[in-house]
């Protein structure tokens, strides 16, 4: 949860009691909180949380920044807006499908998730900033819940199991997402960048010795490409955690 500039703790955008702004005069027209969070979103995409600013953002809608304040109260809100908006695309599977593997389901999720967070750099520090309570984000969570209780767990094993796996997904897509942003500033594709750092750490006398340790292990993992091998670390973690709820479930 953000905090307000006295040091209490702030709500949420979704929680306040207030009339959506418009419908009075002199608010500019053709502009709403949809456009204007559509062009947030695009706006973080483009330029990070660094280059965010409600200034810039009415620069890219031709309006002024107060023209914003017709339909926000902060940028906080929309950046909380932003957030939500980008939920929405994810890919949701249908928790209610009694002939669907809930072990499918739940890495279908685990895929939307991992390749939401790489999309948008910028979505995984503002997910623990916000109470992530936006209509699209309760949509999520609410069929990652169902899709996990299908499993079989105990009720108190439930929260653990979601926490295990998309606290994992979480992790490895920010780390994810800040590689390729690295990459991107160099202007090398990240393979290139990844045969230079390699080169680099062999030469290193400090850290040579580190990397023929785990030589042997980069090489059984396999992959010619670092998608290639990003992909097959995700899957094999993804089921051995799908493996330990399994386990779980058998322990009874």
């Amino acid at each position: 949860m953000a905090r307000t500039g006295d040091g209490s703790a702030r709500g949420s955008v979704w929680l306040a009691a207030r009339t959506r702004r418009g419908g009075r005069g002199g608010q500019p027209s053709g502009l709403d909180r949809e456009r204007i969070t559509a062009a947030g979103v695009r706006l973080l995409d483009a330029e990070g949380m660094a280059g965010f600013s409600m200034r810039r953002l009415a620069a890219e809608l031709n309006v002024t920044a107060m023209s914003l304040y017709w339909y926000v109260d902060t940028k906080d809100d929309l950046l909380e807006l932003a957030l939500d908006a980008a939920y929405g695309e994810l890919v949701l599977p249908d928790p209610e499908d009694d002939g669907a593997d809930w072990r499918e389901q739940l890495r279908a999720l685990a895929d939307e998730y991992r390749a939401l967070l790489v999309r948008h750099a910028w979505l995984s520090p503002l997910a623990g900033r916000y109470l992530n309570i936006g209509p699209n984000s309760q949509a999520f969570s609410r069929v990652v819940q169902r899709v996990v209780r299908r499993a079989g767990l105990p009720a108190h094993g439930v929260t653990g199991a979601i926490s295990a796996v998309f606290q994992f997904v979480y992790g490895h897509g920010t780390v994810e997402a800040h590689f390729r942003a690295r990459t991107a500033d160099t202007g090398l594709t990240a393979d290139e960048y990844h045969r230079q750092a390699v080169s680099l750490v062999e030469q290193d006398p400090g850290t040579a010795e580190m990397f023929r340790e785990s030589r042997e292990l980069m090489a059984a993992r396999g992959g010619d490409t670092v998608d290639e091998m990003m992909d097959r670390d995700f899957r094999f973690a993804l089921d051995l955690l799908i493996a330990g709820i399994e386990a779980m479930v058998a322990r009874g």
